[in-house]
């Protein structure tokens, strides 16, 4: 039974946010900086696929730079789980804004939640593989639906699944089968147009993730249920009001806010206040405020309109009602006062 389509949690009603358009990986194709080859669904770069081709394989390929680059991608999530390996060179990589360098034989894995870039600033010369597998998640805790053409025993899978869920580690080490099993699947890119390439694929695919969860099963030394709990889902919910501006910008309302972390409003509202010990309206109105002031402050006469409607305020008087309620005085004044009282860090 076809499962239906799942709406990335990372739609605003500015556009989308934060998933990886590629842009710069496609601008360093178009002059040269490196060769890619790949198979995309959706807005990734490469070869299109037809929808109906290996369900779930949102993208798929590989990339070769020779010599100094001069361009990194942007911070962003995907819409799925992404597994890379850098097979040659060098390269910063960030995840949950934790800085780490990848070397020959790094593995790196996100889940659709984690906040991860390539290149610090910069990527570096060298050949790196990947593929994105959407399994139907955007929180942590929804229950993972693998595609139809894997062929783990269900055991093998549920391990696979709950590894993957009880850890965000984002760095591993390859073992030797996973890097000859990535050379593999490039091969099988590149032959795409040959006769019984699906197969090849499903094939390749299926010896990579048992050779990541021979992997995992050997390098993990621990794993964290409470990653995959409601709590956890709020929690992250609750980083992104305080951290990305589009999610203050939305029109949330209570209701909106539960359904978005897939509970009730009273579990919801529960779990918010153990976190930041405050009802959720009253913490999107603090995060709202609090980057209203920081730019009140950096910018140089700022339109105190444009400043209120532009952190989700639907009236400028409102804004200026609220914004001397926390920081007492008017926004016209704070902005105008230097010495006045900055903003929390959150």
């Amino acid at each position: 039974m076809e499962q239906p389509r799942l709406k990335s949690i990372y739609r605003a009603r500015h556009g989308r946010y934060q998933i990886d358009t590629c842009e710069p990986q496609v601008r360093a194709v178009q002059e040269g900086k490196i060769r890619l080859h790949a198979l995309t669904k959706g807005h990734y770069p490469g070869a299109k696929l037809s929808s109906d081709v290996l369900p779930g394989l949102n993208s798929i390929g590989f990339w070769n730079g020779a010599g100094a680059q001069d361009w990194g991608l942007d911070e962003h999530r995907n819409e799925g789980v992404e597994i890379s390996l850098l097979e040659t060179g060098k390269m910063g990589f960030m995840a949950d804004q934790r800085h780490y360098d990848l070397v020959p034989g790094s593995l790196t894995i996100t889940r659709p939640w984690q906040l991860h870039k390539l290149g610090d600033p910069n990527i570096g010369p060298g050949r790196l593989h990947w593929l994105i597998i959407d399994v139907r998640v955007r929180r942590p805790n929804q229950d993972w639906r693998w595609p139809d053409w894997l062929m783990l025993t269900p055991g093998d899978l549920a391990e696979l699944t709950r590894k993957l869920r009880h850890t965000e580690m984002p760095v591993w080490k390859a073992t030797p089968e996973i890097a000859q099993t990535f050379q593999k699947i490039s091969q099988c890119i590149l032959d795409w147009n040959q006769p019984h390439a699906i197969s090849r694929m499903i094939i390749n695919l299926n010896q990579l993730l048992i050779g990541i969860l021979g992997a995992l099963t050997a390098q993990q030394t621990g794993e964290n249920p409470e990653l995959t709990s409601r709590r956890r889902t709020v929690e992250l919910f609750l980083k992104d009001l305080a951290e990305n501006p589009v999610s203050t910008q939305e029109l949330w309302t209570l209701d909106l806010m539960a359904k978005q972390c897939g509970m009730g409003v009273t579990a919801f509202s529960k779990y918010a206040r153990e976190l930041v010990n405050t009802g959720p309206m009253e913490f999107l109105n603090q995060c709202r405020l609090d980057r209203a002031a920081r730019q009140l402050r950096e910018r140089p006469a700022p339109s105190v309109t444009a400043v209120a409607f532009g952190n989700g305020f639907n009236s400028s008087q409102y804004f200026a009602t609220c914004f001397r309620r926390r920081f007492k005085m008017s926004p016209r004044q704070f902005a105008l006062n230097p010495a006045a009282p900055g903003t929390a860090k959150r």
